[in-house]
């Protein structure tokens, strides 16, 4: 760490940006955090949170609906309250909000509300409520985000025609909707709303849903039954190309789509739908093209900030992390929070100290549908493309003892093994709890365990957890249920 006092300005204080202002702090830096509207970014306000806000309620509505078959009599209907849902989910994000809030004041970081725009190489200028600040630094962390994509064919008129945020901010249960894009954010509504009473349509360009790298193709086969389980209709290899706004919702044109992988799509069935809703759900926009770039030299790939492993952009003390770096790196909280404790370590190292490394290799990933799918690692069809010999292991959840007393007993784990020396590649989990029953897997791959060593780990019993001690016995060749 550098003797002097270091002016370190973040611009953007969601899970990346906060957490490098409070790593900052910590290594003795002066810190400034530029926010435009809430602290915790998209994250909290928009996505993570408040979406697991509301699918928390769908999962009790559908233990509710089926508590009969657990011995529990429930007199009277069951139905989704809206204005409690959406006042709960309020609640939490503004107590989220004064934490991070208090974070930041006990860490001596000082906070500044506007729109920060890079006048220099060493001053951003703050437009807020009481008119324009300029902050002076040193070192920059630009951690500005993004925001949902606006499609011009069917641009977003935020009633009919809407946003993830819109979603979020549903005063009521429409009676269908209409979701495109079977993305993360996509799968995770449908499941939501289908279980709130909402009827579900998902329109998907790719031939599969999850069509992520990161995702074994496995997960999108299983995700997609139970979508059909629960009457959620779902068009692959199709795109929309036009929506039109009727007295009773809107009338969706539909097309086969020029971007599936798919060889062989099927002929659509429809080439229209009607819908009470149309949630587009198909891309983020990066938050960049009025932030002053072009003052200190900084060019973007069509808005996409470029930055090194050291989280360096090629503009000497300006650093840059989060979603803003695109889909060239992972869009992630979690992997924004951990670009932000590298580029602040790197923006207090003094000449010639070693750097720290940002490192993608092990990610895991969270998608919160009904069941849940937990990732990390390579997919059976990426380990080939890297030139693995590749062994795989799959085990239903329905063997665990713990599934069947919960009665979550959909999915399946999968595990993809290099033949000769029987390490961890990858892990897909798809079944209850698997965002949680991801962190072994995460470890395993991370410490080069192989499949032997994780069979040899003792698992409590009865949990869900044995689930990863099952499907490394399997993987190892010595399956204990067959």
């Amino acid at each position: 760490m550098t003797e002097k006092l270091v002016k370190l300005v973040i611009i953007g204080g969601g899970p990346g940006g906060y957490i490098a202002a409070l790593k900052g702090a910590a290594l003795g830096a002066d810190v400034t955090l530029i926010e435009q509207e809430n602290l915790g970014g998209t994250c909290l306000n928009w996505g993570c949170i408040p979406s697991k806000i509301m699918k928390n309620s769908a999962d009790l509505l559908l233990k509710c609906m089926k508590a009969d078959t657990m011995g529990i009599r429930i007199d009277g209907a069951v139905s989704p309250d809206m204005e409690v849902l959406m006042a709960r989910k309020d609640k939490i994000l503004s107590d989220q909000r004064k934490g991070i809030a208090g974070l930041m004041e006990a860490n001596g970081i000082s906070v500044v509300f506007g729109k920060g725009v890079i006048k220099s190489n060493t001053q951003v200028a703050v437009t807020g409520s009481e008119g324009e600040t300029l902050v002076g630094y040193d070192k920059l962390i630009i951690a500005t985000g993004t925001k949902p994509m606006n499609v011009p064919d069917f641009p977003f008129d935020h009633e009919k025609v809407v946003s993830s945020n819109d979603i979020l901010s549903l005063d009521r249960i429409p009676e269908s909707m209409t979701i495109v894009g079977g993305g993360v954010i996509g799968c995770e509504f449908a499941f939501i709303f289908s279980a709130l009473g909402c009827r579900v349509t998902v329109v998907e360009a790719m031939s599969r849903l999850l069509p992520l790298p990161s995702v074994d193709a496995s997960c999108s086969k299983l995700l997609l039954r139970e979508m059909k389980k629960k009457k959620i209709k779902v068009f692959c290899d199709t795109v929309v190309t036009q929506a039109e706004n009727t007295d009773d919702g809107v009338k969706i044109s539909l097309a086969p789509s020029p971007f599936t992988d798919n060889p062989k799509p099927k002929k659509l069935k429809t080439d229209a739908l009607e819908s009470e809703i149309m949630a587009v759900c198909i891309g983020r926009t990066p938050l960049s093209s009025d932030l002053g770039l072009e003052n200190i030299g900084l060019e973007t790939d069509r808005g996409w900030v470029p930055a090194n492993e050291y989280m360096e952009t090629p503009v000497d003390n300006v650093y840059a992390i989060g979603d803003i770096l695109g889909p060239a790196k992972v869009m992630l909280a979690h992997v924004a929070s951990h670009e932000g404790l590298v580029a602040a370590e790197n923006a207090m190292k003094a000449e010639g100290e070693n750097k720290a490394v940002m490192g993608y290799e092990v990610v895991p990933g969270a998608i919160f549908t009904m069941p849940e799918v937990g990732t990390v690692g390579l997919s059976e069809a990426g380990a080939k493309e890297k030139g693995y010999e590749v062994e795989t292991a799959t085990v239903n959840f329905r063997v665990l003892g713990k599934a069947q007393a919960i009665g979550e007993i959909a999915g399946e784990a999968k595990m993809v093994i290099d033949a000769g020396s029987k390490k961890v590649l990858g892990v897909h989990l798809t079944g209850p709890h698997a965002t949680d029953l991801v962190a072994e897997a995460t470890l395993a791959i991370e410490k080069g365990l192989t499949a032997e060593e994780v069979a040899h780990t003792i698992h409590a019993h009865p949990t869900l957890a044995e689930i990863m001690g099952e499907v490394a016995s399997k993987a190892s060749g010595t399956p204990l249920h067959g």
